[in-house]
């Protein structure tokens, strides 16, 4: 009787805490992106008109705007101007630069215009590794001489946690895999645990 209470109890807590936790960060973030420009719209808004959820939409508002500029190729160009600017300044690149590939490896992986960043590693004979490139060429780099010629740069992501280590491989020894690189990380984060949602394997007779 104990056990199968024990039972009811985790399989309702790995029910509920996964979905508590993800409403959690929804209501932060909705609350985060909320007072960006809540606080400017209820300043200059009549007393009265102001509704929770407007600096919400107005963010979203503004975010797209900013994305209709940098598809307009007359505002792109200003805008490429200025992050090169940007990146000038030695503080905002250590920060900005970085943030900016991540987000780009991401974007291009959903857009179809990376699909072979997902890449398997052959270390031994019994231990092979999924990464994901994150660098292929190395020419702006000022060591780019003194670094082994045909090699890329692979990220090997932590499982439960934010973090990974970089390693630079030859070419000639990964191996591409169809797989999108929000699957690899997912796969990476939770440490390969399978899902109730992926398909079983296959019988075998």
């Amino acid at each position: 009787m104990t056990t199968k209470i024990k039972k009811i109890f985790l399989n309702g807590l790995i029910t509920l805490l996964p979905l508590a936790v993800t409403i959690y960060i929804l209501i932060t973030g909705i609350t985060l992106i909320e007072n960006i420009l809540g606080k400017f719209i209820r300043d200059i808004l009549p007393e009265g008109l102001y509704f929770p959820g407007y600096g919400f939409v107005a963010t979203l508002l503004l975010i797209f705007i900013f994305g209709l500029l940098v598809n307009n190729l007359i505002t792109a160009t200003l805008i490429k101007k200025v992050q090169t600017k940007l990146t000038e300044i030695p503080i905002i690149k250590a920060v900005y630069s970085p943030l900016r590939d991540l987000i780009n490896l991401f974007s291009k992986s959903q857009n179809g215009h990376s699909p072979q960043k997902v890449v398997l590693v052959k270390f031994s004979e019994t231990i092979t590794a999924l990464g994901l490139i994150t660098r292929e060429d190395f020419g702006d780099l000022e060591i780019k001489h003194d670094l082994p010629t045909d090699c890329v740069a692979v990220l090997f992501p932590m499982s439960y946690g934010l973090g990974g280590y970089t390693l630079l491989i030859n070419k000639n020894n990964i191996q591409h895999v169809d797989m999108s690189v929000e699957k690899a990380m997912s796969l990476a984060v939770t440490g390969w645990i399978r899902t109730e949602t992926e398909p079983p394997p296959p019988h075998k007779d």
